[in-house]
């Protein structure tokens, strides 16, 4: 069996050839992507590889860019498993082009590939920015209204695969739209939230019920394993999240607990915050502050997850349990 994983250099593709590794030892991991792991990345600020230090990557290391025609050279098997994890991803912070570029070119790229090589399976990993950004719940069903150049070339790029997987009906999808992964080596939000809080530079933007939700990177890899196993063909769409999704004073007081971090959080009034960020963010957006990113931690991420809690896959980690785990990893020193 091949697994062939695009963008496996980064956070989820890392953690899923590891896990790959211990499931299916017998299995040929290629990684193809256009950084190997741990290489300085010009659009991330103090990158950070998901791997502990001196840990090898488990795959095949085949350096790739899915805006251009794909070329493998492999032995492919019936079992073969493609996995689609490329895209630019981080907004904002990229101009639109590249989202619509990357991602939607990429898909039809990698789609090409699965169909010349006769591969059967496809997973990818989408997000829950096709749903647009508001603050109602959203189920599997709920109609797309993306308002990005992301949460759009992220659609496109879903309907591309739906498109490849009704050409064959002995093809299987599945489509995961996972809220914020949380990890060693994320490099992200939770990351930034956590170094917020340990140094005292962390306030609630606007209010403390934002809903925003989450799922441990562990069990996010765990999870599209397990559903491979478990299913057989057609297209299968998950929001990959606990359910219920956490708010915002739930995920910070649970990580200040699991952390050992006492700390009194303040209440910054919107009235407030906003102009203060418009100052930051003229001032260069020290600390990542900036009145888009703001915005963003002022919307809820409100998606539902009981298709994934009603699907008979078990979590392994509670919440509290993911970030002990993941402070584990760390040496119990940070979260990062």
């Amino acid at each position: 069996m091949n697994c062939i994983i695009f963008g496996g250099s980064g956070f989820i593709g890392t953690h899923l050839a590891k896990l790959i590794k211990t499931t299916y030892p017998e299995a040929k991991i290629y990684n193809l992507d256009i950084a190997t792991q741990g290489e300085p990345l010009p659009t991330v600020k103090d990158y950070k590889p998901a791997l502990c230090d001196n840990e090898p990557h488990p795959a095949v290391f085949v350096r790739c860019d899915v805006r251009k025609e794909i070329d493998l050279q492999f032995s492919p098997t019936e079992d073969d498993i493609v996995f689609n994890f490329a895209a630019v991803h981080r907004t904002p912070g990229h101009p639109d082009h590249d989202y619509f570029e990357t991602n939607i070119r990429g898909a039809e790229n990698v789609c090409k590939f699965a169909e010349k090589h006769n591969i059967k399976k496809i997973v990818f990993t989408s997000s829950i920015s096709p749903y647009g950004a508001s603050e109602e719940l959203k189920t599997e069903d709920t109609l797309p209204t993306p308002n990005t150049p992301y949460g759009i070339s992220k659609l496109v790029a879903e309907n591309i695969h739906k498109t490849w997987q009704a050409a064959d009906k002995s093809r299987q999808l599945l489509i995961v739209r996972p809220g914020v992964a949380f990890g060693k080596g994320e490099n992200g939000n939770f990351s930034r939230l956590y170094n917020g809080l340990k140094n005292r530079k962390f306030a609630y933007p606007g209010r403390k019920d934002t809903i925003k939700a989450c799922i441990y990177i562990k069990d996010l890899v765990r999870f599209m394993l397990w559903h491979l196993e478990n299913s057989d063909k057609g297209v299968d769409t998950y929001n990959c999240s606990y359910e219920p999704a956490y708010t915002i004073e739930q995920i910070c007081q649970t990580m200040m607990k699991v952390t050992g971090l006492k700390r009194t959080l303040l209440l910054i009034p919107t009235w407030l915050m906003m102009p203060v960020a418009a100052v930051i963010g003229a001032l260069g957006a020290p600390f990542g502050i900036c009145p888009a990113r703001v915005r963003k931690l002022m919307v809820s991420t409100n998606i539902c997850g009981k298709k994934l809690a009603n699907s008979g896959f078990k979590f392994t980690y509670t919440f509290e349990e993911a970030l002990a785990d993941w402070y584990a990893d760390n040496g119990g020193k940070c979260l990062e």
